[in-house]
């Protein structure tokens, strides 16, 4: 199923993936696609609110990965040129059964992806305003397209 979602600002991003942090469970994958500042961190940064971690999100890109209680692994593989490279990440240290993992980049790993993943992929429309995909479940049906 394909959700389409379009908002104004960067609060309004915050929001609708504070939504979707809410529906999440251990063992969820997130594969983001969308260019250099598109919104991917402020995007997380709602999933941890919904996830009820709080507001602590920072971009992963010097440090590759960031765990945010063990409830949700947010790596960044901009750095990665394939999933050849994934050890050196920490990818696979995680038990991804026990947490919800959030890639950005994930392009650069789409063979390591498992079957399951769903895409969100934001665009930009305005200086703050974003389209966001997601290709995901029935659970995000009710949040309105």
């Amino acid at each position: 199923m394909q959700f389409i979602w379009n908002t104004a600002s960067p609060e309004e991003t915050i929001a609708l993936a504070q939504k979707i942090g809410a529906r999440l469970h251990p063992g969820d994958l997130i594969a983001y696609r969308g260019d250099l500042g598109a919104g991917k961190t402020t995007f997380t940064r709602g999933l941890t609110l919904g996830m009820g971690l709080g507001d602590c999100v920072t971009s992963p890109t010097f440090a590759l990965v960031h765990d945010y209680g063990g409830k949700l692994i947010h790596f960044d593989m901009y750095r990665i040129a394939d999933e050849n490279e994934l050890e050196t990440t920490g990818f696979y240290d995680y038990p991804q059964d026990e947490c919800v993992f959030a890639v950005e980049w994930s392009e650069n790993i789409v063979g390591a992806l498992p079957a399951h993943t769903m895409f969100l992929t934001i665009e930009r429309t305005g200086d703050e305003a974003r389209r966001i995909t997601l290709e995901g479940d029935e659970r995000f049906a009710d949040l309105g397209t």
